[in-house]
């Protein structure tokens, strides 16, 4: 499956022609929908509603925000066709909302319930079947990029880790090349020792793609014979370079310091960093906008609660950019006396949350003030999520490049959250850097807007909450 890089993110192209087709599917049932309902004085439509294509084109966009919202084009969507249909279900009900909305604040843009409502099931079928096929030509390796490991020892090994059919949803491994004076640990059923030149073997197997996965690139390298592959059309990627691409990640395991300082990414700048700071300030003033009613009435269910005494917020020394310490503002969950005893992660079905607690963490709306700590400039919106110093100096010495993800400020949002559960132990921790890191080198405004939208699946599906 072939990808391409939009600032600095991979995205696979089979993904980004069906989101281009399923805008087109859109944007065309506002015009059917438009036909069948004036159909007898379709040469007056301009008349009723007005001009069709900008009505069509926000018609389009909404709904295909909302489904990006709800994970639809996530190459890791492991739900099958009856999950992808109620997630549809629930990124047209999202999106159906938003549209009202703006249809209220601008009413010029309204093309009418009847054509809506018709632009709606027409476009829902559509898109229905759409997926159906696409998760056809998915699952039967159609759109899969043939893959070739160059390596059967313990670096090629982290590939057995790859055993869910959602995680080689973009490609299909046909085997793994001895290297001589290598000890193989990977299935002796799964390795190829070469008869002929590795280039006819690539071109037998039509092999799309090599992935360098050798435990020592000193001895008995065959560079000559990679470049030969490389002449022939045949792309070749280090194992690292590869899971970072496909599983948005960076491992730890074939981590190297030389990796770090070679590949591209980790860019900083004052315009980089003043775009960053204006991007912030106008999320979390518009969000603020819309959520303080929600912040009211989550005080008024604490006090009801716990008390008219009882702390409605509390702060909590994190560590911020470059390890500085600051103080982060949340509404309190857990009982007034929860860490008496001290720091603790929490645990699933946590003994210290309250019932208020339970569902505003659920939810996430316990972390709200912290827009106040992003306007202050302490947080970003999107980033790292920021750890209390106890965590922070215990894990820096049990998992290597820990720090390095205070290299950006911490954030409401984070690539890690979208990605993984909530996390309540030192391997926990070590899976969410790994996410963190990728973030890190090739965090843009595009990929936080990405990680801003999807987001709302987090908190509707309540992923990672505890």
């Amino acid at each position: 499956m072939a990808t391409i890089r939009l600032f600095k993110h991979y995205i696979r192209v089979p993904y980004l022609m069906l989101g281009t087709f399923e805008f087109l599917i859109l944007v065309s049932s506002v015009y059917a929908a438009a036909h069948l309902r004036y159909f007898d004085h379709a040469q007056n439509i301009p008349l009723y509603i007005g001009p069709l294509l900008p009505r069509a084109l926000t018609f389009g966009s909404f709904m295909l925000l909302s489904m990006i919202a709800m994970g639809l084009y996530q190459s890791q969507l492991r739900e099958g066709l009856p999950g992808v249909v109620l997630r549809l279900s629930v990124s047209f009900i999202v999106g159906t909302v938003g549209l009202s909305i703006l249809f209220y604040l601008f009413p010029a843009v309204f093309f009418g319930r009847g054509v809506l409502s018709i632009a709606l099931f027409m476009s829902f079928i559509g898109i229905s079947a759409t997926r159906a096929v696409f998760l056809h030509a998915i699952d039967e390796n159609i759109l899969k990029r043939r893959v070739l490991v160059l390596g059967a020892g313990e670096r090629a090994d982290h590939f057995s880790r790859l055993r869910r059919r959602s995680d080689q949803r973009g490609f299909q491994i046909l085997g793994f090349v001895h290297i001589q004076g290598e000890k193989d640990v990977v299935d002796q059923n799964r390795v190829i020792k070469l008869d002929r030149p590795l280039v006819d073997k690539c071109l037998e197997l039509e092999i799309d793609e090599i992935v360098v996965a050798v435990n020592d690139r000193r001895k008995n390298f065959p560079v000559h014979e990679l470049l030969d592959c490389k002449l022939n059309g045949i792309d070749v990627v280090d194992a690292l370079t590869f899971f970072e691409r496909e599983s948005g990640k960076i491992m730890l395991e074939l981590l190297s310091p030389g990796w770090l300082i070679f590949s591209d990414g980790f860019e900083r700048g004052s315009l980089r960093s003043a775009l960053e700071r204006t991007f912030d300030i106008a999320i979390s003033s518009l969000i603020l906008l819309f959520v303080w009613p929600l912040l009211a009435i989550t005080t008024i269910a604490i006090l009801i609660e716990d008390g008219f005494r009882a702390p409605i917020l509390y702060r909590q020394v994190r560590v911020g950019e470059g390890g500085k310490p600051f103080q982060v503002l949340k509404i309190r969950s857990m009982s007034v006396n929860a860490e008496q005893n001290g720091a603790q992660w929490a645990q699933k079905n946590d003994s210290r949350v309250t019932r208020v607690g339970s569902i505003i963490r659920k939810l996430r709306i316990d972390e709200l003030p912290q827009i106040y700590n992003i306007l202050r400039g302490d947080m970003s919106f999107v980033g790292p999520r920021p750890e209390r110093p106890e965590f922070v100096t215990h894990l820096s010495e049990v998992i290597p490049y820990y720090d390095e993800r205070h290299r950006v400020k911490p954030g409401l949002a984070g690539w890690a959250q979208l990605n993984y559960p909530y996390g309540s132990s030192d391997k926990d921790a070590a899976e969410k850097l790994q996410f963190d890191l990728y973030y890190v080198k090739n965090h843009s405004l595009v990929l936080d807007l990405f990680i801003i939208i999807q987001t709302v699946e987090v908190v509707l599906f309540g992923k990672g909450a505890r």
